[in-house]
């Protein structure tokens, strides 16, 4: 069998899986999202092992199913940016400031005493800690817009407390490896926010003022699909520039870019485009794709409680964290518990910090193993848990109940 067969047998079990999986998710009241990532788990070296039977002999495959993972999660975040308008961000920018870095804080000093306590070295512990300070909201925000309550205060708060979450989690990754090497110091962590800085400018100046006479042109040019054709060259190009650009997370960069094309007429038109494209084809291979890169099988069985104790300070680290940001936010206590949870997954976002730790000899093996059954633990609490504080009595604020208690 060819390549290319591998590869489109491998995608309709895939979609067929995640979609049935979510349905039997929302039968039993959770979001979809819940099945769709336990089906990847399924599918995944812990059980089942989908890429590595047999028939699968080009070991690529797998590697094109990832990346077009990725591609799902930068649709996803692009299309939450999308639902939302800048000027509702900047209204809850301080609630977001709280919670973004009371959510770094928090798991990373939480972090740093479990890797103490267990019997780590500093740099071991210290490292640690930093991996619990990272967030992915990906989960989150996809389960917010299964609930349409994506631009409550809460849905709001917590996608601006994830860029200051990305950028605080870089700053404090930057300046620790640096001081680890003993080179660059301070300049190369002031050469970090300097990138982060001109990063959010540059994507600002230009989604303001180039990009609505972009969609003018485009719209003049009568090309087939043009409008939504130019909002995923823009997203890409956003999720290239952040990380290369800016040191950030790709997703914070078509986040961005889905804020820019909001402030256009064709908002609704790019929405319902890409919408279709996402959720029929990338972002259920995205889902899928977390759980088919965890093994299971490889956690150290001895390193049991220390599993443990990460996923728990994982869990309550982010949600005293943030939460406790968004109550000097002056939310409710409810809305602040919300917000919390809605921080607790780490996704791909810690898996990434995780891996810098291990190539670096700041983790080992047994430590890594644990961190990624932590990721795999949050990843999959997060949905059920917000649904479950959402089902409270009481209907979400939206942001014009804004912040006047």
């Amino acid at each position: 069998m060819t390549p290319f067969l591998q590869l489109i047998f491998l995608l309709a079990i895939i979609l067929l899986a995640a979609k049935l999986g979510g349905f039997l998710s929302t039968r039993i009241g959770q979001p979809s999202v819940f099945g769709e990532l336990l089906v990847g788990v399924l599918l995944g070296p812990s059980l089942i092992n989908l890429t590595g039977l047999s028939i699968i002999a080009d070991p690529h495959v797998g590697e094109i199913i990832k990346e077009l993972g990725e591609l799902g999660v930068l649709i996803l975040m692009f299309l939450a940016g999308l639902e939302l308008h800048l000027g509702d961000l900047a209204k809850n920018f301080k609630v977001s400031g709280y919670a973004g870095t009371l959510g770094v804080v928090f798991p990373v000093l939480m972090g740093l005493g479990i890797g103490e306590l267990s019997g780590m070295d500093f740099s071991h512990a210290i490292f640690l800690g930093l991996t619990l300070g990272a967030t992915s909201v990906s989960i989150s925000a996809q389960t917010l817009m299964e609930l349409k309550v994506l631009r409550s205060r809460v849905g709001l708060g917590l996608l601006g407390a994830a860029v200051f979450d990305d950028v605080l989690v870089i700053l404090l990754l930057s300046t620790y490896l640096a001081l680890q090497s003993g080179t660059g110091g301070i300049g190369q962590v002031l050469l970090v926010l300097v990138k982060m800085i001109l990063f959010l400018v540059l994507s600002a100046g230009v989604g303001i003022w180039l990009l609505p006479r972009l969609v003018r042109l485009t719209n003049r040019l009568h090309i087939s699909q043009g409008v939504i054709t130019l909002a995923i060259v823009v997203l890409l190009i956003y999720g290239f520039a952040a990380e290369v650009l800016g040191g950030m997370a790709a997703i914070t960069g078509t986040f961005l870019a889905g804020l820019m094309f909001s402030r256009t007429p064709e908002k609704n038109q790019i929405g319902e485009g890409l919408h279709s494209l996402a959720y029929a084809f990338f972002v259920p291979i995205f889902f899928v794709n977390i759980g088919l890169g965890v093994n299971v099988r490889t956690l150290d069985i001895g390193a049991f409680w220390l599993l443990l104790g990460i996923s728990l300070v994982a869990i309550l680290g982010k949600i005293i964290g943030a939460g406790l940001g968004a109550r000097l936010g002056k939310y409710s206590w409810l809305e602040s518990l919300q917000l919390g949870i809605g921080m607790v997954s780490r996704g791909e976002v810690g898996l990434i910090v995780a891996k810098v730790g291990l190539e670096q000899g700041l983790l080992d093996a047994g430590i890594f193993s644990s961190i990624v059954g932590m990721i795999l633990i949050t990843t999959l609490v997060t949905p059920p848990m917000l649904r479950a504080t959402f089902a409270f009595p009481g209907k979400p604020q939206s942001n014009n109940q804004l912040l006047n208690e």
